[in-house]
């Protein structure tokens, strides 16, 4: 009789002590919000079949407080440049990374509206000059070709854009511009690049690109 008392206190012990450390599970345990949101640009991507230019980019955002996002983009390029006497091909991979900032939103959902934010982006690419026009003695133009090489660019762009869910699901279709300003880059036999990959057509300093992305809430 004494053996089964203590048994019976010991796991009646046992048994409150488990139920305990559930129930502060339960209280402390957080809930869990979807924070993630996950793009690729199907605008550019289908363009590419259309045309030289061949773009195959997404983005991952995240919000750190409030109305304040973080963004990153990681994306593959290749072009061709044909104008003015240049024969020119560049590839590569490009990534930016930055953030954005919330300036209008639905009450409903903070995740539906427009924003505004920069970002610092870069590209390390594979270049090939299979004509440059080179001014000649006597005034007229020649030619010259240059073997591939391994080249690397960075720029500064802006992002301004909106995005709205689709049809109360975790999808969303984003849509932005993006001006650009070439800061840096490399340049072979000291001619500068005519194609960035991530940036664009580099001949100017300044440039505009776009995106229309379907991204995925987590």
């Amino acid at each position: 009789m004494k053996t089964l008392r203590i048994y019976t206190l010991f796991f009646s012990f046992l048994f409150s002590v488990f139920s305990a450390q559930d129930s502060d599970s339960v209280i402390t345990k957080p809930k869990y919000e979807p924070n993630f949101m996950v793009g690729f640009d199907v605008l550019n991507a289908g363009l590419g079949v259309f045309s030289k230019r061949k773009v195959f980019q997404g983005f991952v955002s995240s919000k750190i407080k409030k109305d304040l996002h973080a963004v990153a983009d990681l994306g593959f390029e290749s072009n061709v440049y044909q104008k003015n006497g240049y024969d020119a091909k560049a590839s590569g991979l490009f990534v930016k990374a930055g953030g954005f900032y919330m300036l209008m939103k639905d009450p409903e959902n903070e995740l539906n509206g427009f924003y505004a934010g920069p970002k610092i982006g870069a590209a390390f690419y594979n270049q090939e000059y299979m004509q440059v026009p080179v001014r000649g003695q006597q005034g007229g133009d020649s030619y010259l070709s240059f073997p591939g090489s391994t080249q690397s660019s960075y720029w500064l762009e802006a992002g301004i854009g909106g995005r709205v869910q689709l049809f109360g699901s975790n999808f969303y279709i984003d849509v932005n511009v993006q001006p650009k300003y070439l800061v840096y880059t490399k340049k072979q036999e000291d001619i500068k690049p005519m194609i960035v990959p991530g940036f664009g057509r580099a001949s100017a300093k300044f440039n505009m690109g776009f995106a229309w992305n379907i991204a995925y809430r987590f």
